[in-house]
């Protein structure tokens, strides 16, 4: 019995920005850190891009799809990095979800970036202490990762906001539903 499985060019386009994601999590992946859990998160620029250019849902598709083929092809799926990578996911798309409908004129890439940087390490910092660690000193590296979260939140939103500000308006289509 042969099984066709019928795609669309939504499917299409939502799987090639997430093997561009991919890409980027995959080269992020050999570039050392300064400090454990520390990462320019260079996959969110693409997010960033999707989710102005394309909605919400193909954000959620191409980030989500990132985060499970990256912990699979990296040898981490279901192991705690995974679980703090993909907590770190959901609590950026949602911080995105809800930035992405304030004010575009005070809430553009580079403020999206940040706000989904600082909810990332928020959410992997509360996996962390309700299920790693359960000590009041987890709370310590927060200064640490918040001021990794700005920084790289703002570089990431920079380079959002450069490429979008250079695609072609043809690409500009969003996915349907």
């Amino acid at each position: 019995m042969k099984v066709e499985l019928l795609t669309t060019a939504d499917d299409h386009r939502i799987a090639k920005l997430a093997a561009m994601a991919l890409g980027l999590t995959l080269l992020e992946a050999v570039i050392p850190s300064p400090l454990p859990g520390v990462k320019p998160g260079l996959a969110n620029i693409v997010t960033l891009v999707v989710l102005t250019r394309f909605g919400l849902r193909t954000a959620v598709w191409v980030s989500l799809l990132r985060v499970v083929a990256g912990s699979v092809l990296l040898g981490t799926f279901l192991a705690p990095t995974f679980v703090l990578s993909f907590s770190g996911a959901l609590a950026s798309l949602a911080a995105l979800a809800a930035a992405h409908t304030l004010p575009a004129r005070w809430f553009g890439p580079i403020t999206q970036s940040i706000c989904a940087a600082l909810a990332h390490i928020a959410g992997q910092v509360a996996v962390v202490f309700f299920w790693l660690i359960p000590h009041a000193g987890v709370g310590y590296l927060l200064p640490v990762f918040a001021a990794a979260a700005l920084l790289f939140g703002t570089v990431n939103g920079i380079a959002a906001a450069y490429l979008m500000a250079r695609l072609p308006a043809a690409q500009t289509a969003p996915c349907a539903a």
